[in-house]
């Protein structure tokens, strides 16, 4: 087993993040794992994540607060412990459109390996 404890969790700082805080809970920085990772946010209100789109899956899940994703399909509000899944490629954005914070936790698998050049 591998303990990751909140005070001991390492902080990341993806671009186009506006007045959030992100932390590694599992995997990368913050441990090891084989297939995925997780993460947590604290968004301030008013912090956002600007619409963008990657080649990996992702499974969001709202701790505290209330949460509008933006996809394609139109605006969602998720209230705690809601989830929702981004299929790869499909652009979404993240606003906590409230005056509290909104806390989230994100899953999604590591990148796959580079291949070697031949």
């Amino acid at each position: 087993m591998h303990l990751t404890r909140l005070a001991d969790a390492p902080s990341y700082f993806p671009a186009e993040h506006h007045d959030m805080r992100c932390l590694y809970l599992q995997g990368k920085e913050a441990g090891p794992s084989e297939t995925l990772w997780m993460g947590m946010s604290q968004i301030l209100p008013g912090g956002y994540i600007t619409s963008s789109a990657s080649p990996l899956e992702k499974i969001y899940l709202v701790i505290e607060g209330q949460l509008t994703v933006e996809t394609p399909d139109g605006e969602t509000l998720l209230n705690p412990l809601d989830s929702c899944r981004i299929a790869p490629n499909e652009p979404r954005a993240l606003k906590n459109k409230t005056n509290r914070p909104v806390i989230v936790v994100l899953a999604m698998p590591l990148a796959p390996a580079a291949s070697p050049p031949l």
